[in-house]
């Protein structure tokens, strides 16, 4: 809209301190808003009070109709609520001015109302004095409180997992479930694999390093237009000059045109495709960085060059590419699997258990062929090989002994430190507890007339939440269920 244009590039906050209809000013946003619909009389007809309620762009419109569900006196267990948060945020003085400088959670709730009915309102933002879990759950316990609800209610939580809010979050999620057991803790599948592999991975210094070095790759020959053009000329000439020799072979889809790709923040997935890339483009990424290094016109770029050129002609480069490569691989199949919109939920909960168990075949099986793979990576583009049972040379500190063998040091303190990492890490973001769950809930899936229901997981489901099932209902449950199916089976309009 052109209002919130305006806003923005005058740096003006948007909402006021008074925004009902009863207000004088109700803020800058809303302001201009009543203006345009002065000016227009079609725009009138479909915003503010004319418009959905659900869309209306008024605050308090947004929050408050949770208030009439909470106070109806309907049977607590009949309100089951998810708390779903955001980390954090420091609003700028651009924004809002006057919420500058506080940090503040974003809190929603989904929620099923008396006639069974789910829903989702956001709640608002809250104020939190500091970013610990002891503060944010104090925010919580405030805000359940004004909104006269109790934890006792809540069936599931939602937080991000990333990044410096990571562990606190974790810590008010143990909170929670300490003063509720049936408060479970479900994240995105596709986010957790996001923070499985790169994230863990990254904990590792020497893949740390290694990361870095490809970012600083792509700021010196992927960033411009040139250095692109030249790898595209290079891959060229090397793709005939295969072909001449009968190295390539040729044929409808075949010796596509490549370039690195700079990998995103928050799909992992690209971080394949680019070190795939750089892997198949490996001669032609050192000729550019010699090229850059002897004739580039930026003293910067060519000292940066200059470092790339001695780190990726190095064992530990080629050990490490092929390494990630062959992790990032091998979650491909689960990435994919997991960001389809239209996904059953018992697939992606098979693939992270093959996925886990993959983990521990190569932790138990992949060493030699990995070893493999790096030497054949090493002798084709002229790569010092080590030898394994030569003495590991720490770069970091060479003239210190290190008392290790080269074997020692990438099978035990790399491939196996990193493999146990990913395990670990997939163990704690996967759990069993919330596999089982998400396994009990898809018996009840309507898709295929209900071809995965399970009366024995439904039964199972209800031990999840002891609080809304006693043990007489759950007796009561698996008959009921019995004699639910027999029913359905006699009933000729269920025959197919």
């Amino acid at each position: 809209m052109k209002e919130i244009r305006y806003l923005v590039r005058q740096r003006l906050p948007f909402r006021g301190h008074d925004e009902s209809d009863e207000s004088a000013n109700r803020g800058n946003f809303l302001e201009l808003v009543k203006y345009t619909v002065g000016q227009n009389e079609v725009i009138s007809k479909v915003v503010l009070e004319n418009a959905p309620k659900n869309n209306q762009m008024v605050f308090d419109e947004m929050s408050e109709p949770l208030i009439p569900e909470t106070r109806d006196p309907v049977p607590s267990s009949f309100l089951l609520l998810d708390l779903i948060l955001d980390y954090p945020v420091v609003w700028q003085q651009t924004v809002q001015s006057n919420v500058s400088d506080k940090e503040q959670m974003a809190v929603v709730f989904r929620f099923v109302d008396k006639h069974g009915t789910v829903k989702e309102r956001f709640i608002g933002l809250i104020h939190v004095k500091e970013t610990s879990s002891a503060s944010l759950k104090c925010a919580i316990d405030s805000l359940f409180a004004k909104r006269g609800l109790s934890m006792k209610q809540l069936r599931g939580q939602g937080y991000d997992g990333a990044n410096n809010m990571k562990g606190e979050f974790n810590w008010l999620r143990s909170l929670i479930l300490r003063e509720n057991s049936s408060a479970y803790y479900i994240h995105c599948f596709a986010h957790q694999l996001q923070l499985v592999v790169v994230a863990v991975a990254k904990k590792q210094f020497e893949v740390g390093d290694f990361f870095d070095m490809i970012s600083a790759l792509l700021n010196v020959v992927g960033a411009s237009c040139k250095g692109k053009d030249r790898i595209r000329e290079e891959y060229l000439k090397e793709i005939e000059e295969g072909i001449n020799q009968g190295e390539i072979k040729t044929g409808k889809g075949l010796n596509q045109e490549l370039s690195l790709q700079r990998p995103g923040n928050t799909r992992w997935g690209t971080h394949y495709t680019t070190l795939h890339r750089l892997a198949h483009l490996f001669s032609v990424i050192i000729k550019l960085l010699e090229f850059v290094e002897e004739e580039g016109t930026d003293s910067t770029k060519r000292r940066q060059a200059n470092g790339l050129l001695k780190y990726f002609n190095t064992f530990d480069f080629a050990f490490y590419l092929q390494l990630m490569l062959l992790l990032l691989g091998l979650t491909n199949s689960l990435s994919v699997a997991l960001q389809k919109k239209d996904q059953d939920i018992l697939n992606p909960m098979s693939l992270v258990k093959s996925t886990k168990q993959q983990l521990c075949k190569l932790r138990d099986d992949g060493w030699d062929s990995l070893v493999n793979e790096v030497f054949s990576f090493c002798k084709k583009h002229d790569i010092e090989l080590v030898i394994m049972d030569g003495e590991f040379v720490n770069p970091r500190n060479p003239r210190k002994r290190s008392n290790m063998t080269n074997f020692h040091h990438y099978q035990v303190e790399c491939f196996y430190t990193i493999l146990d990492m990913q395990i670990q890490e997939f163990n704690d973001r996967f759990d069993e507890v919330n596999t089982e769950l998400l396994s009990c809930v898809a018996s009840l899936s309507p898709i295929d007339s209900f071809h995965e229901f399970d009366q024995l997981k439904v039964l199972r489901l209800s031990e999840f939440y002891p609080q809304d099932f006693t043990h007489v209902d759950r007796r009561s449950l698996e008959h009921q269920l019995g004699l639910y199916i027999d029913n359905i089976r006699e009933d000729e309009r269920f025959a197919n």
